[in-house]
Parts: structure tokens; C-alpha cells; sequence
């Protein structure tokens, strides 16, 4: 920040940009046909200028006129058939033909509704239809297939970002990620050998203002084939039934912003496309596409790019959720046994400091302190207790909200400067405002250097008569600045384990309620977030799945004809990774939710249960000898789920036995003082050592997705959490290539 500037009388920088109306510029690229359509009749109320190029026909003969002087009747009956259906987007492309003298004209026609009125968008068809086909698919499920095997959000990226280009040949493809402030950074990059690497570097928000990413979420798709274009005016400019220019906002051949031509100019760039990524129905990023001349991609090869778009909004967002999940699930660890040492002491602020795991671990701080009653405690790395007084003194008379964050402390609060080595990061939750009564966290500086593509803050140049021009920056050379007086970031898992914290805190000392009561609340809010996870399992992602799952059985079925039987078994093959896909997310649903049913614990005959597994595998056991050395006793437990323990030992027993005499034996132990050990046992194909704790982590198989009948992998993961919950344990005992045992027990639970 530098405080010396000298001011101008008024703010002019690139978010003046937000004020464009983008999304009704009133010409379209030229590189097509628009009509805007009255409906029943289908009358083009207005059409772009360059129909004569295309159609045949000038404008002036077109408008007013019904659109079956143009189409035959076949044609019209077909289009009105798709506008008939509930998303008529979904029935992009349509095929149209026109004849021009001696030969047959072949488009792309894509259609949507705003306002009722039916906006039609007409492209030459490049390519022939019998080869789209071998063009759109193979490399999809290519890039489909990589994407799967991808470890992490980075190399995820970055195949992206080769696939891509591959599909498209665009001579640099970039995937370029948003973060909080809308600025933007470039994770993955692949790109000819001659052309400057952008990767790694950051982009101001005002490269892509405000309502471009708006349009960006509403389109997955936007190509610019050519920057030198001249457009083509929409005539007339406003429509006969609004009186409004037409809008644009989800047509394919939107003119594009000057600013925009202008910034692409300065790139040096002459053809571009953007597919967007989505995650929770939010701007994630752009895959960015450059081309340093002018380039067409036909509109099957752009429907390939859309789907793998949306197929990598799906990835790269798990992706990034996984990479956290971890560390989540680490924190409410943590969070636990910190309720856990609260609870315990007779001064709950020594429960947080005087053990391991202490409030430091909570959310990867340095230095924390617990103001309470008037009294400071503190631990790690803290500014001294003067300066802690008058830092709560400022939170509570300027901030209002449960917690506070932020990694540049100074900024907010510059009397933060002289400890800045302790405390350029800040975390805060108030306990009561009222009684001053406050939990902090403190990050030290961490002097950073930030890659920009050219320097950010330079959006507006002087012209030779002294006037200000609003344009987009001419360089995009490597720009650095080096940030002071800031700490690393809170993630959004930290903040809320501080603030799940922060609740346990009033529920110990100052609400004084039952250690039950507490863990209800904590559960409650627990269940939303399962809750929150099953719907975007259940709908955001299996609804993509079964898309795929259901165009692929289409595509067999439609195309099956044409197709070789290595592309059958290419689509077959991506049907049975679909199918895998929804039944990886069936079992991680009925695992969430196993926590969430409450147990209904009654005397339950465990012969009686073990009978019914039995009776419901006959069909698999029949050459499978039972072993069930004496009867099986009587347990107080929630019938239904201890039966499902019994049943994924006995099928994984089934499963994984290659011996010409197969055995399953069940039974139990009993020894003094201790829990009945309940065992299912085989001569199997064991188990190595190594792998004893491995086995039992969700979607863990040791083998290939089809050896030994396939499967999940959730069967033991599930079986796990329902033993933890009857307050058992499970543990498994091996040698390798003999067989296996599994023991588990069970306890009374209230």
C-alpha cells in the first residue's frame, strides 16, 4: 500500500467495467446467423445483417416473415417438436439444411428461450456427421479415464489442461482458479514450446469483471474464433414484443466486449475459448484456451469440451475437498479431546492449554490466548499481555460477529505492526461480548512473493492530451511484489473448528448444561453437514453420472451399426465406470448415515441372525462348507446392523477364498471379565500384515476393480462403524495364503 500516492479527483480502474452491458452489445461474431423468433408462427422479429453470406437471403426479405420461407416443413416440424420439450437446450444441436442454387448448406442450429422469445443460432457444419462421432467420443473417454486416475487437484489440472489442448489444438490451454477476492491464479498449463509460461502466475479481478463472470456461470462454454472480427448488427436493435436491444446472455455467438478485444490484443492473441468449472453451483475457474491465430472449433468439438467442462467440475472439485478431508476429520479430533479435557478440569481454560492436543493444534497457530473473567492465559507464541488487552479492546468495540480472521492483521489494525513477527495473522471467537470474554489465535509473518502476469495496479493509461483512457494492461511479463504484514491463510475447515470451539465452550462454562446436551448440539450440526453431503451426493453428483451412464447406453444403441467393437467395448467400458462411480457413492451415503440412525437396541439371538445371513447367500454357498461349532448367544444390540456385520464378514469370506475346499466358520469366545468375542473365519486367500489397518478405510481394495467379484470396498468400513457404535471393537487376524479371522465385540449401549 503505498500511502504517498496522490489522489485523482475520481476512481477510474478496470471494475468501471462491471457497468457494461455485456450481455446486449446488439451484434453478434460473424461467424454464424441469429434470428429472434415469435412464437406460434415462428416469426423472426429480428435477424442479424450477414444472412445473404449464409442463407442466401438479406435480412430485409427475412424479418417479419415466417421462418418456413427459409426451412422446409419437415425442418420446422422438427424444430417446433423441440421447443415443445421442457429444457429445449437439451436438444442442442439441431440439424438444418438450406439449398443455395445447385447445393445443400448443412448448420448447427442452437436454440433457447429468454422472455418467450425464441432465440435461434445458426453455424455452418464443418464437419461431416458420419466422422463427429469418432471425434467426440474416443478422446472424451480418454480424458474421462485420465481424470480418474489423477491423485491430486494439481495433477488433476493439469491433464485437464493436456486434454484439452489435445481435443482443440489451441496452442496454450491454461486452467485458472479463482480465489476469494476473484483474483486469479494459473494452476496447470500446457502450451507450444516458444510461448512464455504463465503458469504459477496471479491475474487481478478486473481482468474478468464482474458481470463476464457472471455470464461465464450461466454458459459452460464461449469462443472468440477470430479477435479481428467484424461484427454483425442484430437489426432491428430493439426487439418489436420488449422494446429492449436483444439479449444475449446464452448465445454462442455473443459479440464480444471492446475492453475484451482490446485485453486480448495486448495478450497477442487472435482466437480464444473458455470452458467454465462450476463446484456447488459457483465460479470455481476458466479453462483458458489461447490460439495466436485465428481459430474455429466445429460445435461437436465444443460440445466434447462442454462435457469434459462439467465432468472436471465434478473432479476438481472432489478433488479439492478430498485433499482437505483429512485434515477435517483430524480437527474434529482434536476438537473432541478438547471437549473431552474442558469437561474434565475444574477451569476449563486448562483443559485447552495443559495437554496434547492443545488449542494451538485446533487450527494450526503459533500462539493462542484465552481472555476470560478478566484473566489471560496464554500458549506458543503471543505479543505480550499489554498488547493482548488493547487488541481485545479493539475486537470488541469493532467487530460484531462470532468469529474474526484475517492474515493481515495490520491492515485492519496497524497498531499490529510491532508484534507482526508473532501476530500478522488473527483469529478470534467471542465467548460474550458483553464480559470482554474472547479465544485468539496468532500466525506469524510470512514474507511472500506473489507471481502476477504483469503489474495489476496499472489499468489506466494517459493519453497525450493529459486524458485518463480506461484500458486493459498492455503487459503480461512476469510482475513480482512481495507481500509484508501478512501470515498464511485460515482455512475455511479452521475457522470452523474454531467455531464449533467456541459453541463447546458456552456449553461447558457459561450455558452449564449436561456434557449430553452439549453432544447433541454437536452432533445436530454434524448431521446438517451429512445431510448437506447426501444431497449434493445424491443429485450433484449422481445426476452427472447417470447423464453419462444413460448417452452411453444411447450412443450403443443408436450408433451400434457404425461402431467397431473396440468402440462398443470403449462405451461399454464407460458405463461399467459410471455404474462404479454411483455405487461408490451409494455405500459412501449409507456409510454417512449409519452415525445418524438412532441403534434400536433390544436381546437379539445372534443364531437367529447368522440363520437369515445364511439363508439370503444360499445361492453362493452351496459348495461352501459351514462351520458353526456351537450356538451363538444372545446379545443386547440393534439387530438389523449387527446382521449386516455378520453379512459383510460371511460375503468377503465368500469372496476371497481360491481354495478347491472352501470353509467358513462362525462362533464366538468368552473370557472372564471381558466382552464376548464374537469371529468369522476362512481358509481363504489371507491377508499380509501390512495391510491389517489398511482394509479398513473406505473404498480400500487390495485387488483390481473386478478380481474376486468387484465391489466397493466399504463393506468393512461399514462394518467397523457399526461395531464403534455398539462401543466394540474389530480387529483382524491373518496369514497369508491360509486364510483369516475377523473379531469383533460388543457392548451394552444405553
Amino acid at each position: 500500500m503505498n500511502t504517498n500516492a496522490i489522489p485523482t479527483p475520481f476512481q477510474v480502474d478496470l471494475t468501471n467495467c462491471d457497468k457494461e452491458p455485456i450481455h446486449i452489445p446488439g451484434s453478434i461474431q460473424p461467424h454464424g446467423v441469429i434470428l429472434a423468433l415469435k412464437e406460434p408462427e415462428l416469426t423472426i422479429l429480428q435477424i442479424s445483417n450477414n444472412t445473404f453470406k449464409f442463407l442466401g437471403q438479406h435480412p430485409e426479405q427475412l424479418l417479419n416473415q415466417p421462418l418456413s420461407n427459409l426451412f422446409d416443413s419437415d425442418q420446422i416440424t422438427f424444430l417446433r417438436d423441440c421447443l415443445s420439450q421442457e429444457d429445449v437446450q437439451f436438444s442442442n444441436p439441431l440439424e438444418f439444411s438450406i439449398n443455395l442454387g445447385n447445393k445443400t448448406v448443412s448448420f448447427d442450429g442452437i436454440i433457447h428461450r429468454h422472455l418467450g422469445i425464441v432465440i435461434l443460432e445458426l453455424e455452418p457444419d464443418l464437419l461431416e456427421k458420419s466422422n463427429a462421432f469418432f471425434k467426440f467420443y474416443p478422446l472424451i473417454k480418454l480424458a474421462i479415464s485420465k481424470l480418474q486416475v489423477a491423485s491430486t487437484l494439481t495433477e488433476l489440472s493439469q491433464i485437464l489442461a493436456k486434454e484439452v489442448k489435445q481435443i482443440t489444438g489451441f496452442d496454450r490451454v491454461m486452467v485458472y482458479r479463482f480465489e476469494d477476492n476473484w483474483n486469479g491464479r494459473v494452476i496447470a498449463e500446457e502450451k507450444l514450446e516458444n510461448l512464455t509460461p504463465y503458469l504459477g502466475l496471479h491475474y487481478p479481478a478486473s481482468d474478468i469483471p464482474e458481470q463476464a463472470r457472471k455470464l461465464y456461470s450461466q454458459n459452460w462454454l464461449r469462443l472468440i474464433p477470430d479477435v479481428n472480427y467484424q461484427p454483425a448488427a442484430v437489426i432491428p436493435i430493439n426487439n418489436p414484443l420488449t422494446e429492449q436491444p436483444l439479449n444475449l446472455s446464452d448465445s454462442v455467438l455473443r459479440s464480444v466486449s471492446p475492453l475484451h478485444i482490446e485485453y486480448m490484443h495486448n495478450m497477442g492473441i487472435k482466437a480464444s475459448m473458455s470452458i467454465s468449472i462450476m463446484k456447488n453451483k459457483k465460479l470455481w475457474g476458466l479453462i483458458a484456451c489461447h490460439h495466436q491465430s485465428p481459430r474455429y472449433i466445429p460445435y461437436e468439438i465444443r460440445n466434447a469440451c462442454e462435457l469434459l467442462g462439467q465432468m472436471a467440475s465434478l473432479a476438481l472439485g472432489n478433488k479439492e475437498d478430498s485433499e482437505d478431508f483429512e485434515y477435517s476429520i483430524q480437527l474434529k479430533s482434536i476438537h473432541s479431546k478438547l471437549v473431552e479435557y474442558m469437561s474434565s478440569e475444574p477451569n476449563f481454560i486448562e483443559g485447552l492449554i495443559k495437554y496434547q492436543p492443545n488449542l494451538l493444534n485446533l487450527v494450526n497457530a503459533q500462539g493462542a490466548a484465552v481472555y476470560f473473567d478478566g484473566e489471560y492465559l496464554t500458549i506458543g507464541n503471543t505479543p505480550e499481555k499489554q498488547d493482548i488487552q488493547y487488541l481485545v479492546e479493539w475486537i470488541n468495540q469493532n467487530v460484531q460477529e462470532e468469529i474474526f480472521y484475517t492474515e493481515w492483521l495490520s491492515k485492519l489494525y496497524p497498531e499490529a505492526v510491532k508484534f507482526r513477527d508473532v501476530a500478522s495473522g488473527l483469529m478470534a471467537v467471542s465467548i460474550s461480548k458483553s464480559q470482554k470474554n474472547y479465544v485468539l489465535w496468532f500466525r506469524p509473518e510470512v514474507v511472500q512473493t506473489v507471481d502476477w502476469g504483469g503489474n495489476p495496479n496499472k489499468p489506466v493509461e494517459v493519453k497525450d492530451n493529459g486524458k485518463l483512457h480506461l484500458s486493459p494492461r498492455k503487459s503480461f511479463e512476469l510482475w513480482k511484489e512481495t507481500v509484508w504484514l501478512k501470515s498464511l491463510a485460515w482455512k475455511s475447515c479452521e475457522v470452523n473448528a474454531a467455531l464449533e470451539l467456541r459453541n463447546a465452550i458456552i456449553g461447558v462454562v457459561l450455558r452449564k448444561v449436561d456434557e449430553l446436551a452439549q453432544l447433541n448440539i454437536e452432533l445436530e450440526r454434524s448431521n446438517n453437514e451429512l445431510d448437506a453431503f447426501a444431497y449434493i451426493a445424491s443429485h450433484d453428483l449422481k445426476e452427472p453420472l447417470r447423464g453419462i451412464h444413460n448417452y452411453s447406453n444411447f450412443l450403443i444403441e443408436d450408433y451400434g451399426e457404425i461402431l467397431n467393437e473396440e468402440g462398443k467395448s470403449k462405451l461399454k467400458t464407460l458405463i461399467r465406470l459410471t455404474q462404479r462411480m454411483e455405487d461408490l457413492i451409494d455405500s459412501l451415503l449409507h456409510f454417512s448415515r449409519l452415525g445418524r440412525v438412532d441403534l434400536s437396541m433390544q436381546p437379539t439371538d445372534i443364531n437367529s441372525v447368522v440363520r437369515r445371513i445364511l439363508d439370503l447367500l444360499s445361492a453362493r454357498i452351496e459348495e461352501i462348507e459351514i462351520r458353526i461349532p456351537r450356538p451363538l448367544p444372545i446379545v443386547y444390540c440393534d439387530r438389523i446392523q449387527v446382521g449386516e456385520v455378520f453379512n459383510n464378514l460371511i460375503t468377503n469370506a465368500i469372496k476371497y477364498n481360491d481354495k478347491a475346499e472352501k470353509w467358513i466358520e462362525i462362533g464366538y469366545i468368552d473370557k472372564p471379565h471381558q466382552p464376548q468375542t464374537f469371529y468369522v473365519r476362512d481358509n481363504g486367500i489371507g491377508i499380509r500384515e501390512k495391510h491389517f489397518e489398511a482394509i479398513f478405510r473406505i473404498f480400500k481394495r487390495l485387488h483390481g476393480p473386478s478380481k474376486y467379484g468387484g465391489g466397493t470396498g466399504a463393506g468393512l468400513t461399514i462394518a467397523k462403524k457399526i461395531v464403534e457404535r455398539h462401543r466394540g471393537k474389530i480387529w483382524v487376524e491373518s496369514n497369508y495364503g491360509e486364510g483369516t479371522t475377523f473379531y469383533f465385540t460388543f457392548e451394552e449401549v444405553d
